[in-house]
């Protein structure tokens, strides 16, 4: 076990997981409509290599990836390509983006061109690379991070440590912790997988404190696979201990450089959920159609945790679950403190759908009337970014591009701690995440102006010596005329 140093900030969180962990993950049924938006990974949306009207079977390409940041999307049952046009998702709070939509023919036959790698140890890693790639893994813990491409980050680093994300700090989310109560094998042969691909010398796995059948489970699926490089770590309970950079300062007591990546420190974070995705790709030829996601909260009858296809509608799963109940009042994808609320269930399961809240106004924090700041300094103390909430909240007020910039907007990692905490009841989060787009394009206005002006002193200075190198020539030839002269 490796020692725990702290990070900043944070708070102890009454757990919910009980609620959906009584059950094993069961199959929810193969949805008969599968909605499947293309720009549901971080980075670029992909571009469809499917027509309307195209047969396709399970696991078939749909979609491939565009630029650097992009993934493969694949279908997720067998049948039709009824439409390509918008559909309402999840990931964008019910707004429309475009989206393939596949009709089911109830035979789920599976696309055969797919291959596994089950001999990667004798691939060379840059092979295996390039074959998670085309599975079209994205970061399962909520990011939807292209895997591959992160993981290609780490190939700057002579001795790199992958770190496997299973620390659930929101209250209500298990589908990690219930991934590594079963399927624990999977998870230490998708990290064996990926170490072996990025040259890893060591994987550290952590746990919440508690999870302590999922920690058992997971210590004895290293026994058995004399997995000697792969160990186990418990992180404190401690809201929001499982985001990356505080994992990586509660872990190592090293924090990531500012606008830095880990892999500038030798670290590659992943989430449990993608370790175990990449083992079904590497032993069972199975691109990313599937994930596990949590369906719970007081307003739906029988919290669990289901394995879904990507593209099931939530009205599905919550039906799966015997329904709403009466208590219903707000549905959320992701949790409590960082989810998304949604208008309705009329969304499909993206990729990045690790849980399902059916809220009652019990399991939401009450808000009162938004009162002035009395400058408490509550939301600095609980920050886990080192932030200055107060300030940024008043720069964000008066527009101050300059001012969030200086004080690190960018940085807010938007988990709520501060509005959870603000006695006058702000919602700082919310204001956050409104004025991030307008410093981010004052930021790439100014980063455009800065390579503007580099190109043109650029090209000057070449003028300057070519002009230069003219001059010398012609001072040479008139040189060598006067030589020759009687």
């Amino acid at each position: 076990m490796i020692a725990t140093v702290g990070a900043h900030g944070g708070l102890r969180l009454e757990g919910h997981k009980e609620r959906s962990t009584e059950t094993p993950i069961a199959l929810a049924p193969p949805p008969e409509c599968a909605i499947l938006p293309l720009d549901q990974h971080a980075g670029m949306r992909a571009e469809p290599v499917v027509k309307v009207g195209e047969r396709v079977m399970l696991g078939q390409p749909i979609a491939r990836p565009q630029g650097e940041i992009s993934a493969w999307l694949h279908a997720s049952i067998s049948g039709r390509v009824a439409t390509i046009e918008p559909r309402p998702a999840a990931h964008r709070a019910g707004d429309s983006t475009l989206s393939i939509v596949i009709e089911s023919d109830g035979r789920d036959e599976r696309w055969p061109a797919h291959t596994s790698m089950q001999d990667f140890r004798e691939r060379d890693p840059i092979v295996v690379l390039e074959h998670i790639a085309r599975a079209g893994i994205v970061g399962l813990g909520g990011a939807a991070f292209p895997a591959a491409t992160k993981l290609m980050g780490a190939l700057r680093s002579k001795d790199c440590t992958l770190l496997l994300n299973g620390a659930e700090c929101e209250p209500y989310i298990s589908c990690d912790e219930m991934l590594m109560r079963e399927r624990a094998h999977d998870i230490v042969l998708g990290a064996e997988a990926i170490a072996h691909a990025i040259g890893a010398s060591q994987c550290v796995v952590a746990i919440e404190e508690g999870s302590s059948l999922a920690e058992a489970t997971l210590r004895e699926a290293v026994s058995r696979a004399s997995a000697g490089s792969i160990r186990v770590a418990i992180v404190p309970n401690v809201y929001p201990a499982g985001g990356e950079r505080q994992l990586i300062a509660t872990l190592f007591g090293r924090e990531v450089p500012f606008a830095g990546l880990p892999t500038d420190i030798g670290i590659v974070c992943q989430n449990v959920g993608t370790a175990a995705a990449v083992a079904k790709w590497i032993q069972d030829a199975q691109p990313l159609v599937s994930r596990i996601v949590t369906v719970t909260g007081d307003g739906v009858r029988r919290p669990r945790n289901l394995e879904a296809r990507i593209g099931t509608p939530f009205s599905q799963l919550i039906a799966a679950c015997d329904g709403y109940t009466e208590r219903m009042h707000q549905l959320l994808m992701g949790g409590t403190m960082m989810g998304i609320a949604l208008p309705s269930d009329d969304v499909s399961v993206v990729k990045a759908t690790n849980c399902i809240i059916a809220a009652s106004a019990l399991d939401l924090q009450p808000r009162a009337a938004e009162m002035p700041c009395i400058r408490c300094g509550n939301c600095s103390e609980v920050c886990p970014a080192r932030l200055l909430p107060q300030q940024i909240h008043l720069n964000a007020r008066a527009s101050d591009l300059e001012g969030l910039e200086r004080y690190g907007l960018m940085d807010c990692i938007e988990c709520g701690c501060c509005d959870y905490v603000c006695p006058s009841q702000i919602p700082l989060v919310e204001r956050f995440r409104a004025a991030k787009p307008e410093l981010a394009k004052h930021l790439m206005a100014r980063s455009n102006a800065r390579d503007a002006r580099l190109r043109y002193e650029t090209r000057n200075e070449r003028l300057e010596r070519l002009e230069a190198e003219q001059r010398q020539k012609l001072e040479e030839k008139r040189r060598q005329a006067r030589t020759r002269s009687p």
